[in-house]
């Protein structure tokens, strides 16, 4: 399972989502940053080339600011009990990768200042969307460990049986990241601060 979600342009930004696959793994969570360079001495040409050298997203190909993308797999004890089977126990391995800019060359001393205030309020955005995919996961977890069907001597029904209480916690994770993000890149909101803050100080 995977998936991507992008921190949107303000008339240059955006933001990302995620993906899903099952795969044999060990109980883990994996969190790590992934940076991609900018230019610029001054907050406006920063910005402008987040712009021109942010991530792209979707088949648009439009860019963002920073996103989150995360990969979940999973090991999964399917047990045959009494002609059906039980789902006994499952071991997730999820990886959370957030997608922020980075300066390429030192920034004047006032500009570096602002700068760190701009990409610690992005870190904090992309941090609570990896806290909607962790409560995605627990929400996986408690809805399908210890779930039985029966007549599936094969356990093969089971793995039907369990595609929608999958597919609910994706789509809560997916709708909590996008609730969030209309209210941070709205007007006043955090995001719109933080681009404000960081091109009207030059």
């Amino acid at each position: 399972m995977t998936s991507k979600t992008g921190l949107g342009l303000l008339a240059p930004a955006a933001y990302a989502a995620a993906f899903f696959s099952a795969a044999p793994a060990v109980a883990k969570t994996i969190e790590q940053e992934k940076p991609y360079a900018i230019t610029g001495t001054s907050g406006a040409e920063l910005y402008a080339s987040i712009g021109q050298n942010g991530p792209e997203m979707g088949r648009s190909g439009g860019r963002v600011i920073a996103h989150t993308f995360f990969k979940l797999t999973w090991r999964r004890n399917y047990v045959p009990e009494n002609g059906g089977c039980t789902l006994k126990s499952a071991t997730p391995t999820l990886i959370i990768t957030y997608t922020l800019p980075k300066p390429a060359n030192p920034l004047p001393p006032a500009v570096q200042k602002r700068w760190d205030i701009f990409i610690e309020g992005l870190r904090r955005h992309e941090k609570v969307h990896g806290d909607h995919i962790k409560a995605m996961l627990a929400q996986i977890e408690q809805t399908t460990i210890g779930v039985s069907v029966a007549n599936d001597p094969g356990c093969q029904k089971i793995r039907q049986e369990i595609q929608k209480p999958l597919s609910d916690a994706s789509i809560t994770q997916r709708q909590q990241s996008r609730d969030f993000d209309r209210v941070e890149m709205g007007a006043g909101g955090g995001i719109q601060r933080l681009i404000l803050e960081l091109v009207n100080g030059d």
